[in-house]
């Protein structure tokens, strides 16, 4: 029975997906965006965001033991001194899957992953959305929009009047 067995195999063994997993990460940390299919870009998103989680605190120890999955000095280095500094403040949820369709040889379903805080098209949108939309801020706009209607007229009336 395969009770509670999650993990995708993506049809390797165990240290052939260790291995791709390491490389798609590495690949992943110096480019902050790679094209790939679907299922391993799942598989890659619960492999480096434990690894970006790490790399928020800068110690020996925690650069050791993300050096251990990556295997890659420079891919260690960038995480730790570039990607860590950009999202330290976020909880979690350090990277995202674009699907863009099925691949032409094999139809399997492709996708983008990127870090969250990189892709600046996104940053645009999410920063012009970022408009209140409680009631209670439409009231007050509105009131503060009456209030500076009613004061300009008020002070043209008394120009004209000079």
């Amino acid at each position: 029975m395969r009770h509670n067995k999650k993990i995708n195999h993506l049809g390797r063994t165990n240290t052939h997906r260790d291995a791709m997993l390491s490389n798609m990460a590495s690949s992943l940390i110096k480019h902050k965006r790679i094209f790939t299919t679907t299922a391993k870009a799942k598989a890659l998103r619960k492999f480096v965001e434990p690894l970006i989680t790490k790399s928020k605190e800068d110690t020996t120890h925690s650069r050791r033991m993300v050096f251990s999955t990556l295997q890659d000095k420079y891919a260690v280095t960038e995480l730790f001194k570039e990607i860590a500094q950009k999202i330290g403040d976020r909880p979690g949820g350090y990277t995202r899957i674009i699907k863009t369709g099925n691949r032409l040889g094999d139809n399997a379903a492709m996708c983008f992953i990127e870090f969250v805080d990189y892709n600046e098209n996104m940053l645009k949108d999410s920063a012009a959305k970022k408009a209140p939309k409680t009631r209670r801020s439409r009231k007050k706009s509105t009131a503060a929009v009456e209030t500076e209607v009613a004061a300009p007229t008020a002070e043209t009336e008394e120009k004209a009047a000079e």
